[in-house]
């Protein structure tokens, strides 16, 4: 029934091969662009055709392993090219292969006249085939290979630019970032296929068959060693505290690739892996606890940063930090439907956000670079008054921003108000929920401050370029406009098939059609809850419920008052709170120096290692030991050329003296 889904990563991947192999040739931007948006097109309609296939199933069968061909054997260790086909992956590839597809229709206009226009769509369409690999993979290894494919096309994507040195050392740092997340994942699963083979004769890497023997399995233990391993590698991939700090750099790369790794692709993937594997991960409460955690604490922490930022796009990108961070907050309390419904709204929001400051810094740098003017076009000190040029722009950007503010009525409100509520009311933490949920609250309140001060500094005021850059200033394309429309639109209105149950029995008893599609997936977990329910778990009413979403609301609305009031109505209040307290806003504004901590505790140390083994031990005993050598060969042979200097003399008085020596030996022997 599911034959065809193969097709889904064949297409990107012949899109990398034509462009990559032929672009050069092709020079075409149209036909180069084409070729990569139709790709992804090709994968988006057999996604299509693969959800509606499995809709037509009822729940229990929704499930399929698309068996390609044997990769490999070795004794009890068998691995398959082969696709899982169930509703998880399904979401997963209509939001890849969905928006990955208006980010390759934006890309065409927003890369014209770059300079390797082929290898951008080369590496996009390469970016695809191993998030979809990643997504669809029905076994670990094939799960890691689309795991460090999309790292791969990160750092060949972030240092696009690879003449400039920050894009250079943006790229190297999300790699090197990530590769210690990926040994964590090579840890966790090396460590559970020895664990299950060894302790109950199951030798297997495949989801549905870990699944089914997930039984096995005790509770804490071993088990939590395992997650906690995988738990360092979504770190990594996902940006979460401590190995976050790649992706505010991954903006040196072009607007189309934040939008992309930032939204559908790679930063989803730690998400993913922990939902895929939830029967897993709900084995050990410690783990759950640690992972929600961690996701508040970065939630918080990364919206504390973005208060403070003036580019636009870095502003972004510690949003996109702080919004994992409520994802992972879901995933520790248990709610993995709720993670992957925020995953799927923030897909649309985050796209359109991106995609609309690439708008802005397109329009901006052209009127710049038109009066010959040496001013950041990213920065939002510059800009201002842009809704009057950019109308457009304008609107989808608000649409976009009220959504990631969590105000009623939007695609994020409805993702991270159940968040919020899972994270108040799951029966995992005990009183650690009260402030797992203020932690959250306070991210909401300072997510939405910061989204509307991005707001009113870009599109409200007065623009703050020359005046005679200002005339320059323009609407975007309609190759560029319309993915903005469409992901707005979605932003508004993607958030309605996942309607929470409070609100829903409001109007007639609207069920969570997002969260009883899922139920299949989280089954094994949500029985394992029923049967170690913890007694005594508190039952909360659905006025607390209200009460709570009201409260939170609230929260965001006083961030977008207090937005207004300081960047529309008394703009000069900014500068004197950064005179008064100079520190906390250098603090602030330098990311609370985590950066130069890494430097000083893990990066010079590493280099200074790397200093001394070169100079110490290379220089001085390896090449002092082949260079020794090379000098006892030298001067052995410069004492013996002299037996052969060419003339006949020099060889008669050899000769004369050999003689000499063997008289002499049995004369007086």
């Amino acid at each position: 029934m599911f034959d065809n889904v193969w097709l889904i990563p064949l297409f990107p991947l012949l899109g990398f091969l034509i462009n990559g192999l032929l672009g050069k040739k092709i020079k075409n931007e149209t036909v180069i662009g084409g070729i990569g948006a139709f790709a992804v097109l090709c994968s988006f309609a057999v996604s299509c055709m693969t959800i509606l296939k499995l809709l037509s199933l009822p729940g229990e069968e929704r499930l399929a392993n698309v068996k390609v061909f044997t990769w490999m054997t070795c004794g009890n260790f068998n691995a398959d090219i082969a696709f899982l086909i169930d509703p998880l992956s399904c979401v997963m590839i209509m939001v890849v292969t969905g928006v990955g597809f208006l980010i390759h229709i934006y890309s065409i206009g927003y890369m014209h006249g770059e300079e390797g226009f082929y290898r951008f769509f080369a590496y996009l369409n390469l970016f695809m085939f191993s998030m979809l690999l990643l997504v669809l993979g029905n076994n670990l290894l094939l799960m890691f290979v689309g795991w460090e494919g999309v790292g791969l096309c990160s750092y060949l994507l972030i240092g696009y630019y690879f003449h400039k040195k920050s894009a250079g050392d943006a790229g190297k740092k999300a790699f090197v970032m990530n590769r210690v997340g990926d040994f964590g994942f090579l840890l966790g699963a090396f460590t559970l296929f020895w664990f299950m083979g060894h302790n109950f004769n199951v030798w297997t890497i495949q989801f549905t068959e870990l699944g089914k023997n997930a039984h096995l399995l005790p509770t804490g233990g071993i088990v939590t060693a395992i997650t906690l391993c995988f738990f360092l590698g979504a770190t990594g991939k996902s940006a979460q505290i401590p190995l976050y700090t790649w992706l505010p750099d991954a903006m040196e790369g072009p607007t189309p690739v934040s939008a992309l790794i930032h939204a559908a692709t790679m930063v989803t993937a730690g998400v993913y892996m922990i939902a895929r594997m939830n029967f897993l991960f709900i084995r050990s409460p410690e783990t759950l606890m640690v992972i929600a955690v961690i996701g508040a604490c970065t939630a918080l922490f990364a919206a504390t940063i973005g208060t403070a930022q003036n580019d636009i796009k870095r502003v972004l990108a510690y949003s996109t930090v702080s919004q994992l961070g409520y994802m992972f907050l879901a995933m520790g309390s248990g709610a993995f439907a709720a993670g992957i419904f925020h995953l799927m709204t923030h897909a649309f929001f985050k796209a359109c956000l991106f995609l609309g400051s690439g708008a802005v810094i397109h329009s901006m740098h052209h009127a710049l670079h038109h009066v010959h003017s040496h001013d950041d076009a990213q920065d939002m000190r510059n800009m201002g008054g842009l809704r009057s040029k950019m109308p457009l722009t304008f609107l989808t950007f608000l649409l976009a921003t009220i959504a990631i503010a969590g105000i009623p009525g939007f695609s994020g409100f409805f993702s991270k108000d159940e968040i919020l509520w899972q994270a108040f009311s799951n029966p995992h933490h005990g009183q650690l929920n009260y402030l797992l949920w203020g932690m959250g609250a306070a991210a909401a309140g300072l997510t939405a401050f910061y989204m509307f001060r991005l707001v009113f500094m870009t599109f409200f005021g007065e623009c703050r370029i020359t005046p005679k850059a200002k005339d320059h200033l323009h609407e975007s394309p309609m190759v560029i406009v319309i993915p903005l429309i469409v992901l707005a639109g979605l932003s508004v209105v993607g958030g309605y098939i996942g309607i929470p149950k409070v609100l829903g029995d409001v109007f007639g008893g609207i069920p969570n059609y997002f969260e009883h599609y899922l139920e299949p997936v989280f089954r094994l977990s949500e029985e394992y809850m029923a049967e170690h329910a913890v007694h005594g778990a508190a039952h909360h009413s659905v006025a607390l419920e209200w009460g709570l979403m009201g409260t939170s609301v609230l929260i965001a609305l006083i961030g977008i008052g207090i937005a207004f009031s300081l960047y529309v109505v008394n703009t000069g209040i900014p500068a004197k709170f950064t005179a008064t307290f100079p520190a906390l806003h250098r603090a602030v504004y330098n990311k609370w120096y985590i950066d130069e901590l890494y430097d000083f505790i893990f990066v010079n140390p590493c280099k200074a290692l790397g200093r001394i083994l070169w100079k110490g031990f290379d220089v001085v005993v390896v090449d002092g030991i082949v260079n020794g050598v090379a000098k006892v060969v030298m001067s052995f042979g410069g004492i013996v050329r002299y037996m052969q200097s060419g003339y006949v003399y020099d060889y008669s008085w050899s000769m004369a003296f050999g003689v000499v020596v063997i008289l002499g030996y049995y004369l007086f022997k």
